[in-house]
């Protein structure tokens, strides 16, 4: 829950800073109250703590902490595929990482990307191709494991989750986009899987597919994901834009992000996680947020000095691209 503390500090802070720009007190004060009721009347609770406890930190099975593969283990086995989720169970994962998307005939499948290209043997966008032009695809075209994996289908949500439940594996659901498809969707999935209320969770950058989830379903465990500097910049530190207007005003607008989310959106949206890059944690940063009972779980952690400094240091869980070795960093 947010401190009292925290509660003045922030509306003290909009009070102050409606009062600077309108150089009205009263005009402030009525605005900071409108702020302070629509969040009192529209914010969600979060799940019970041992209900999230029960997704975010499962079992391990050497004791450690959780150890989530990446869309399946993007280097393992060909992303987003039933292979992928297979090898993450064989490895050693606690759970799996999956991405949401939908075909022109609104079936929910994996797929992180909006085009087929970079996976499959195909091309185009996924919501203007048909599931059944879709599954003739070879999801292991790409992949440095293709001979391994060759003929390697696009699985459809349902099919997905059935594999993980069949290899005991926790479910990241991350939603791009769509919320109230979305939404709907996933909520019929838990309904089919009642299963899945403690075993998965929904997670996504945009704050209004969070709150869209929980106003469709309160009892599912839901998460932001988060990563400073979003707007402006690649993933890799380069900027998004080589004007230097642009660099400023999305600079301001990272910011405005990056505040919004540590003070305001985790707790309109009762989230009981957030999924945070892994160059921005510490174990000041874990602290912040276990003082508000949400969880940490930093991504992509790629390397073994970094699971080390993850296990053993911050204690927390991770997502990872492989379980196997070392690979190049994502974004």
């Amino acid at each position: 829950m947010l401190q009292i503390g925290d509660e003045v500090v922030y509306f003290s802070a909009v009070f102050l800073l409606v009062m600077l720009g309108t150089r009205s007190a009263t005009g402030a004060s009525l605005l900071t109250a409108f702020l302070y009721v629509f969040m009192v009347m529209f914010r969600f609770p979060p799940v019970p703590a041992d209900q999230a406890g029960r997704v975010l930190r499962p079992r391990a099975p050497s004791g450690g902490v959780p150890v989530v593969a990446h869309r399946g283990g993007s280097h393992d086995a060909p992303e987003n595929t039933l292979a992928a989720i297979r090898e993450a169970s064989r490895n050693g994962a606690t759970g799996v990482e999956l991405d949401l998307g939908f075909t022109a005939d609104g079936v929910p499948v994996l797929m992180h990307d909006e085009t087929v290209d970079r996976t499959t043997n195909g091309s185009g966008p996924v919501n203007k191709i048909q599931f059944v032009q879709l599954r003739r695809l070879d999801a292991a075209a790409r992949h440095r494991l293709r001979e391994r994996f060759s003929g390697e289908k696009v699985p459809t949500l349902q099919e997905a989750v059935e594999e993980c439940i069949r290899h005991q594996l926790t479910i990241f659901f991350d939603v791009k986009g769509q919320p109230e498809k979305a939404a709907y969707v996933l909520h019929e999935m838990y309904k089919k899987f009642p299963v899945l209320y403690n075993t998965s969770m929904v997670s996504s950058f945009e704050p209004k597919v969070i709150y869209k989830m929980r106003q469709t379903d309160p009892n599912v465990v839901t998460a932001l994901i988060h990563r400073p500097w979003r707007l402006s910049r690649f993933g890799d530190g380069t900027p998004r834009t080589l004007s230097s207007w642009g660099q400023l005003w999305t600079g301001v607008l990272d910011v405005l992000l990056d505040w919004a989310h540590h003070h305001i959106l985790w707790k309109l949206c009762g989230v009981s996680a957030i999924l945070v890059q892994k160059d921005f944690i510490s174990q000041d940063y874990v602290q912040y947020w276990a003082e508000r009972e949400v969880e940490v779980v930093g991504w992509t952690v790629n390397t073994a000095v970094e699971k080390d400094f993850y296990q053993n240091l911050l204690n927390i869980g991770f997502i990872t691209d492989s379980l196997l070795e070392d690979c190049d960093p994502h974004y």
